[in-house]
């Protein structure tokens, strides 16, 4: 269907250190404790200049909010004399200008609410001119002009939230925009399902800002994902290696090495250099996306690593990924427009990976070398973790165990052509078990997911499917027809 994964499936047994001989040879090899402490501040002080560095990263996305109802009492007709629109306006005002600052965003709202469809669509031309991110319709009326604004706005092109609280609506006014490209309705009373809304012009916004480093091949250019807007920044394969080859293993490295194997559960493996090569390409990989002012990153790690000594960028795209800087692995454009969709919606990163089919129960085992541990969000706890051998029996990576039951999503977007929509596919599910590997074959992370679906697990669809905590279905399907992408639940 898609995306051809490079991986080989090699395995190997490995010598096995106990995590308290593994903690005691660390330190003692690598930074005396006195300047552990001192450099673990540092590392923190490191984390925060490797970030984003692009266009998404000082972009403040805007949405154009208005008021509409009929002027005058409501008297019999929906929502009645009953509903107090005045306080209802006014406690709006309250909670959508707290959400644009819990956001970070700017939401210019029209106070005064719009009484005409002739008002209402001379607001939504002068909207539209101004190139807003989106649009936030407030309803507080079911009568005329309230629903012909509403769907003026959905008819601007722009991304389009149409807040209708109860008494503001039947289903005959919500028909005809129910199944509409650029809308989503919010018919209810729990401003939750509002931010949502908001929250997705947000993260559409951000993802039409993005420039994504693309480290392969010889050749330097620009370009642009169709249909997303996310921008393209390719550089050579060299332009790693180069960098690579400059950066010194310094105390920094070291502080930062000990760390991550400090809080290692145990170690398989990897020895103390290997580790200390996979800070290192996570350093180099930051400093190339500070340079090339980039917000996320995907390299063709096997192509243009694969056959030299320098460490894959296992242990760098984890914790970029646990950081919220969408990292992709072996250039694949799909996996990196899914990793930046789901950390800017849903403040979580994804687990990129190869599906293998499990008949036996009737599963789909999610398969790769590179895997972030923060799991449940940004700026949580990460789950237990082993640092083990890629499957080439090369360099170190880190192994987090997934959490036996949880809820999971699976997601993939799969870019489309002038002629072909851009597509995401969408499954939901639980996590059955943690393969090991070895004895198994393959990619060391194999995290086994059944699925609710009745799709035959030998022809499940996409590759590089992103496993991510929780079930998102509904969000990402919301999320893909306010932004003119086509969900396709698996």
């Amino acid at each position: 269907m898609k995306r051809v994964s490079r991986c080989a499936a090699q395995c190997h047994h490995s010598h096995r250190v106990n995590r308290r001989q593994f903690v005691a040879a660390s330190s003692a090899s690598l930074v005396s404790a006195s300047l552990l402490g001192s450099f673990l501040q540092s590392n923190f002080a490191s984390a925060a200049e490797i970030g984003q560095h692009g266009p998404a990263s000082k972009y403040l996305p805007t949405v154009k909010a208005f008021f509409v109802r009929r002027e005058g009492d409501y008297g019999m007709r929906w929502p009645g004399q009953i509903y107090d629109g005045e306080a209802a306006r006014k406690k709006f005002i309250e909670q959508i200008g707290a959400e644009a600052k819990s956001l970070g965003i700017k939401i210019d709202l029209q106070e005064k609410p719009i009484y005409s469809e002739e008002e209402g669509q001379q607001w939504v031309a002068q909207a539209a001119a101004s190139k807003p991110d989106g649009l936030l319709a407030v309803m507080l009326d079911r009568q005329r002009p309230a629903w012909p604004v509403a769907t003026a706005a959905v008819d601007s092109g722009i991304p389009t939230v149409i807040f209708s609280p109860v008494g503001t609506s039947f289903t005959t006014n919500t028909v005809d925009l129910a199944d509409r490209t650029g809308c989503f309705i919010c018919s209810t009373d729990d401003f939750r399902q509002v931010q949502l809304g908001i929250k997705m012009l947000k993260a559409g916004a951000k993802m039409r800002n993005t420039r994504c480093l693309v480290i392969k091949g010889k050749q330097r250019g620009d370009s642009e994902m169709l249909h997303l807007g996310i921008k393209l920044r390719t550089v050579p394969a060299a332009t790693f290696l180069e960098e690579y080859e400059a950066t010194p293993i310094d105390d920094q490295v070291k502080a930062m090495a000990a760390d991550l194997m400090k809080r290692a559960k145990k170690q398989e493996g990897p020895t103390e250099a290997d580790v200390l090569n996979g800070i290192k390409s996570y350093l180099v990989a930051g400093r190339l996306m500070q340079r090339e002012e980039c917000d996320a990153i995907t390299m063709d790690c096997l192509g243009a690593l694969g056959k030299t000594k320098v460490s894959l960028p296992c242990i760098a795209w984890s914790k970029m990924n646990d950081d919220a800087i969408p990292a992709a692995c072996e250039a694949d454009l799909g996996a990196v427009a899914t990793h930046i969709i789901v950390q800017y919606l849903l403040d979580r990163p994804g687990f990129q990976q190869d599906p293998v089919a499990e008949t036996m129960q009737d599963a789909i085992i999610g398969a790769h070398c590179s895997c972030p541990t923060r799991l449940n969000g940004f700026g949580t706890e990460p789950e237990s973790y082993d640092i083990v051998h890629h499957h080439g029996v090369r360099d170190a990576t880190m192994r987090p165990v997934w959490r036996v039951g949880q809820d999971v999503t699976c997601v993939d977007v799969l870019p489309g052509a002038e002629e072909t929509p851009t597509q995401m596919l969408i499954s939901s599910g639980k996590v059955v078990e943690n393969v090991s590997v070895p004895p198994a074959g393959g990619c060391v992370v194999s995290v086994m997911a059944k699925f609710d679906s009745s799709q035959d697990v030998l022809s499940f669809p996409g590759f590089h499917q992103l496993f991510l905590y929780g079930n998102f279905k509904r969000e990402l399907k919301q999320f893909c027809r306010l932004q003119g992408i086509e969900p396709v639940v698996v």
